[in-house]
């Protein structure tokens, strides 16, 4: 399909790349920072376990059924995770946008705002999907808030969907946006890039700032 081949999704904050085995080093770095592997409801690679996880995003991208990115800070280069296009489903057609982590230390950097602009973007703008999904486990309240903030709406609970990492059975939480809502969640995503690029900007003082 065209423009689910590997490419470049390039922003102000941050360039999405497609994935490789030259990454690893890179995020090795940043998995190490916060430790994300540690997370009992997320399913992070460990530094340990990086190579094999890339092979494994790049084996489900020949099968057709992901396009992984590696997350590249424009400004310095500096690899901050991964995320995908994922459960492609090229007749509606149709992608859910998961498997996403980044470096603890991008948080309120705009890294996530951007990224998820782009992948909208090219979801909606270019692929034609009349919806886009999210998924996420019942217990990551991070992740689930950070997805409503998005204007995703709740579509259901799957019950005892899948088996997380230590063999527990997760409850999986199913959120979409639609084409028609996408201009508006265009515009929150906008909104929310612009507040964290000027608040990340040493000439202006932010307003999440306390007193200095």
């Amino acid at each position: 399909m065209p423009g689910l081949s590997p490419l470049v999704l390039r922003g102000s904050v941050v360039t999405l790349e497609p994935l490789t085995r030259g990454h690893a080093d890179g995020l090795v770095d940043a998995v190490r920072d916060g430790q994300l592997w540690n997370l009992w409801y997320t399913s992070v690679p460990t530094p340990e376990g990086m190579t094999a996880e890339i092979d494994r995003r790049l084996a489900l991208q020949e099968a057709g059924s992901m396009l992984p990115f590696a997350t590249r800070r424009t400004s310095d280069g500096l690899l901050l995770g991964m995320t995908t296009y994922m459960n492609i489903d090229v007749s509606v057609p149709r992608v859910e946008i998961g498997s996403t982590w980044n470096r603890a230390s991008a948080r309120g950097s705009g890294s996530n705002a951007e990224s998820k602009l782009l992948l909208l973007g090219h979801a909606f703008d270019t692929l034609g999907c009349p919806v886009v999904e999210f998924r996420t486990h019942w217990m990551n309240h991070r992740s689930r808030a950070a997805i409503e903030y998005l204007g995703a709406r709740l579509d259901g609970v799957l019950r005892a969907h899948q088996r997380t990492s230590d063999g527990a059975l997760r409850d999986t939480c199913v959120y979409s946006i639609t084409a028609t809502e996408w201009p508006q969640v265009r515009s929150g995503l906008l909104f929310r890039l612009a507040r964290s690029t000027r608040a990340e900007d040493p000439g202006r003082r932010s307003p999440r700032a306390g007193p200095t």
